[in-house]
């Protein structure tokens, strides 16, 4: 099952990037460690934690932190957020 749907792009989320952050819109029946095994195989790059929340939409939105200093700039220019 892919659990990670699609990258979650606002401002906030282009900040955290500093921080080594993405955000991602996850399927709602996913755990935190489905998402990180899930963003683990996608993309390459350890990954130190997962943080879920629910939007006002009902959507699942997963905060996740790389352990690499610049996993989160190499992935985000990748998918072409960059």
């Amino acid at each position: 099952m892919n659990v990670i749907k699609y990258p979650f792009i606002t401002e906030k989320a282009m900040m955290l990037l500093d921080d080594n952050k993405l955000q991602f819109i996850v399927d709602s029946r996913a755990n935190k460690k489905q998402i990180k095994a899930d963003v683990m195989k996608m993309y390459g790059f350890p990954v130190t934690s997962v943080c879920t929340m629910s939007t006002m939409k009902g959507l699942k939105k997963a905060i996740v932190t790389f352990e690499g200093s610049d996993a989160a700039h190499e992935i985000a220019t990748r998918i072409g957020l960059m």
